[in-house]
């Protein structure tokens, strides 16, 4: 996995939201002082109560942003692909990284310290703006996570991450024939992303298959109905 050039590195910066109204000479510095740099799966890039030295930008590949308990179960808060970033909050509030990150997948990041970003942030009151955005739309998915932990069963937390992944890259008709989807998690990795242990998704997984709502063929998910699948989900809807 060979890393980028600097012009791949402007072009990739310029397709992240965050960035997307800078002007030429404002990308261009940043492309200078982007540090690119490889990282695998297992490989911290933050951890939790770490100081923040600045943000990455996902060039390829994608991480996890999680919390760990001090028995270590996992709660794994969101996932970022390319074009996405992470660590920004710590960049402009001062204080340490309030969760990890880690690659779940062999990455190419793009390392931009605080310093730059703060500095752009003055040259540019917009980017300023689309900072506080997305900020925002973190803080939109967490409160969305509370609320799935508190009011929502394992069940339904797990029909939800299955629709999730349904939608990232599913073949098929999502109103007639079989979804099918590829599917690769482990059931571990399925608590952390739920909010529970391993035995609970075991236990609900045989469930939703034993009813034909899903079905495993390898490492395939395959869905014959997705509104089944939707209505547990969202139960109330």
């Amino acid at each position: 996995m060979s890393l980028p050039s600097r012009e791949q590195i402007a072009t990739a910066l310029k397709s992240v939201s965050l960035f997307q109204d800078l002007e030429e000479p404002q990308f261009q510095r940043l492309a200078q002082h982007a540090m690119p740099r490889r990282a695998g799966p297992g490989e911290i890039l933050f951890a939790e109560g770490d100081q923040c030295q600045g943000l990455y930008v996902i060039y390829s590949g994608a991480v996890r942003i999680f919390k760990q308990s001090a028995q270590g179960r996992e709660q794994v808060l969101t996932i970022e692909r390319a074009g996405g970033l992470v660590g920004e909050l710590p960049v402009f509030d001062g204080g340490p990284h309030a969760a990890s990150c880690e690659p779940t997948e062999h990455s190419v990041l793009l390392f931009l310290s605080k310093q730059d970003i703060r500095r752009c942030c003055r040259e540019d009151p917009e980017l300023a703006l689309k900072v506080l955005a997305s900020i925002g739309g973190r803080l939109r998915h967490l409160i969305m996570l509370v609320e799935q932990l508190s009011f929502l069963t394992v069940r339904n937390r797990l029909a939800a991450l299955l629709l999730e992944i349904a939608g990232e890259g599913s073949t098929g008709s999502l109103s007639g024939t079989p979804v099918r989807v590829p599917f690769d998690l482990t059931q571990q990795e399925i608590a952390a992303r739920v909010g529970t242990v391993r035995e609970l998704v075991s236990r609900n997984m045989a469930r939703l298959e034993h009813e034909g709502i899903i079905r495993l063929e390898g490492h395939t998910l395959v869905i014959p109905d997705l509104k089944r699948l939707e209505q547990e989900a969202h139960p109330e809807s």
